[in-house]
């Protein structure tokens, strides 16, 4: 109990401690919360002392402020003013001397402008950007000035030898070539210029644009195309360089030989002249297109670099005159009355156009140039049309040839061989070919069935010149030698593959078959002559002999047998004279012909001597029947169809 009463005193003691302490902090609070009021007091009275001089202070500073601004102001509008004169001093001089300066000029005063629209307020600026806006109207008319000087300094035609020269070696004309002077025979272009284009077709990568404008000179070009781009000049930037350039493109092409020929100019021309001058209107279409335009199209975008379709106007005005001038020949040539003779050059004409497709379509792009790209697409096909009606015309023509030219010998007549030489010449152009029917047609294999029908009214006409000889052998013997001489040159071309083997071996029997007819025709009354027919009597035995003993064993009468030898030497003589002045021109074909003959004649004309011969053997002039031997007429027929004269055969 005594430990209870301690414990409970000295929690007294420490509770009346910790009153005592908090009763300190609170004391030490209140003078510290008093001597904070008394600060703040005094602060609210020291602010309220400082503000004016605050304000004053602020003031100066924002008035300092202004003034650096306007200094600055100031002294811009001093430079800009400096420039702007100093530009005007240039402009006043203007380009001729130092182009660059000059337009750098106009671009400062470009930036006095926008510099002075800006400072609204300012007692001069209006005047300033009128006048520098009036400064930079004549500076750009200078500039357009100071670009129709230096196009035109720079611009000369292309002389004919800088082109040659810009050509691949292998397509350069030399001295005899249908670029310069033509074929003095005017023979064979067609096929001198078809060869020579497909064989250059490797060389296409070779070819070097001619310089038409110096490179220095490109560049400030183009930086005035954008000065006068930028003031809004186009159409007068158009003109200058329309007015120019396309002068120069057609003087070249003058220089070069190119002239406009209308429908009823080319009708006048003899056809010599006329196929040389084609042949030169393909050279000069394909030195346009490769050479010219495309250094044209080089010069024309970097000078418009930047401006696509003001570069494509400006190159479609400079050389529209200069293509429709090379295209209106063409037009001429299409439209011209068809003849055989022309199909070949219309070939050569289309072909050109063929090759010169990619490049129409690459130089010749966007919209302003789709007038040429249309007219050049349709020559080629007013070309492809004119061609393929021209094949028609050969066609009838072919089958309706009325020529009176004599084959007296059945040889192959001149009207075949032209045909064949036509359709060999047709398969040099079979790719072409391809393409031009493909083209209208839509349809590549047209080629065989044109061949087919050529050949066929070839047969026709054949067949009906074949009429006109007297003599039936004669008449076989000359369709034998046509039709083996068409079949033996398809074999030897390109056509046996188009019209296959069936065609081949169907008109291999028709020779034979012709063969044939020329053997019955011709030797069928002569081996009559060396039949027994007729020889032996009817009652047999030696009933049939006459009084006088004319018959022999053989039980024929030696007076016919005498008759027939007669019979026989006088046909075969007839015979050997007549036909040795007839011609089998192939040597394979003659022999095989030769030897068809022998097999039939020898062995009967053997048979028939062996068995009557001696019934003529002991009478006066024996040798007037028996004339020949086996080995004679055998030697004899091996002058048969060597085409001699008459006067040969009576040497």
């Amino acid at each position: 109990m005594g430990m209870a009463v301690a414990s409970d005193d000295l929690l007294s003691k420490k509770a009346a401690a910790m009153r005592a302490s908090l009763e300190r902090s609170q004391a030490i609070t209140d003078d510290v919360v008093s001597i904070l009021g008394s600060f703040d007091h005094r602060l609210s009275a020291l602010e309220a002392a400082m503000r004016p001089t605050q304000i004053r202070t602020h003031s100066i500073r924002k008035a300092h402020e202004n003034i650096d601004r306007t200094l600055k102001s100031a002294e811009a509008i001093l430079a800009h003013f400096d420039q702007y004169y100093q530009a005007e001093a240039k402009i006043v001089k203007g380009p001729h001397e130092d182009v660059k300066n000059y337009l750098e000029a106009i671009d400062q005063l470009r930036r006095n402008i926008r510099f002075f629209g800006n400072k609204k307020g300012f007692k001069n600026d209006d005047d300033v950007v009128i006048r520098a806006n009036n400064l930079i109207s004549e500076a750009i008319s200078k500039l357009e000035d100071e670009f129709k000087r230096l196009l035109s300094s720079y611009s000369k035609p292309v002389e004919p030898e800088c082109l040659f020269g810009s050509l691949p070696n292998s397509m350069r004309p030399s001295a005899a070539s249908p670029g310069r002077d033509g074929d003095p025979n005017g023979k064979n272009h067609s096929s001198n210029f078809h060869s020579e284009l497909h064989k250059n077709n490797a060389d296409a990568v070779q070819y070097t644009l001619p310089v038409l404008i110096p490179p220095r000179i490109l560049p400030l070009l183009n930086n005035l195309t954008q000065q006068m781009v930028q003031a809004g000049h186009q159409q007068q930037l158009l003109k200058a360089y329309r007015d120019t350039r396309s002068k120069v493109l057609e003087e070249s092409l003058q220089k070069l030989g190119v002239e406009k020929l209308s429908k009823d100019d080319v009708q006048k021309l003899q056809w010599e002249v006329l196929e040389a001058k084609i042949g030169n209107w393909i050279h000069f279409m394909r030195i346009a297109v490769k050479l010219l335009f495309a250094a044209e199209r080089k010069v024309c975008d970097q000078i418009f670099e930047g401006f696509d379709s003001l570069g494509d106007q400006c190159f479609a005005e400079v050389t529209t005159n200069s293509i429709f001038m090379l295209l209106s020949f063409g037009e001429a040539i299409a439209k011209s009355k068809r003849s055989p003779e022309k199909l070949f050059v219309l070939l050569d004409m289309y072909e050109i156009l063929q090759e010169i497709h990619s490049e129409i379509e690459i130089l010749f792009k966007g919209r302003a140039c789709t007038k040429i790209r249309e007219a050049v697409m349709g020559l080629a096909i007013q070309l492809a049309q004119t061609a393929q009606e021209t094949f028609g015309d050969f066609e009838e023509a072919v089958e309706k040839d009325a020529t009176k030219t004599a084959v007296t010998d059945g040889t192959v007549h001149p009207l075949t061989s032209y045909v064949i030489n036509y359709v060999k010449f047709l398969f040099d152009y079979r790719s072409t070919l391809h393409q031009l029917f493909q083209g209208i047609e839509g349809d590549s294999s047209q080629l065989a069935s044109v061949t087919m029908r050529i050949l066929q009214a070839l047969q026709t006409n054949l067949d009906g010149k074949s009429k006109h000889y007297r003599d039936p052998a004669l008449t076989h013997l000359f369709l034998m030698n046509n039709i083996h001489y068409i079949v033996r040159s398809v074999r030897r071309s390109e056509a046996k593959d188009l019209l296959g083997d069936d065609w081949i071996q169907r008109h291999r029997k028709i020779v034979q078959q012709h063969a044939n007819q020329y053997k019955r025709n011709a030797w069928a009354k002569i081996l009559q002559s060396l039949s027994i027919q007729g020889l032996i009597s009817s009652s047999g035995g030696g009933g049939g002999s006459t009084a006088s003993g004319d018959a022999g064993s053989s039980g024929a009468s030696r007076a016919i047998v005498k008759d027939r030898f007669k019979t026989f030497n006088t046909m075969f003589e007839e015979l050997h004279q007549k036909q040795s002045q007839w011609t089998v021109p192939d040597t394979e074909l003659r022999e095989s012909l030769i030897l068809a003959v022998a097999e039939v004649l020898l062995p009967a004309y053997r048979s028939f001597v062996k068995r009557f011969g001696p019934l003529v053997e002991n009478v006066k002039s024996t040798q007037r029947y028996v004339k020949y031997t086996a080995e004679d007429l055998e030697r004899i027929l091996g002058e048969f169809f060597e085409g001699k004269n008459m006067n040969d055969n009576k040497r």
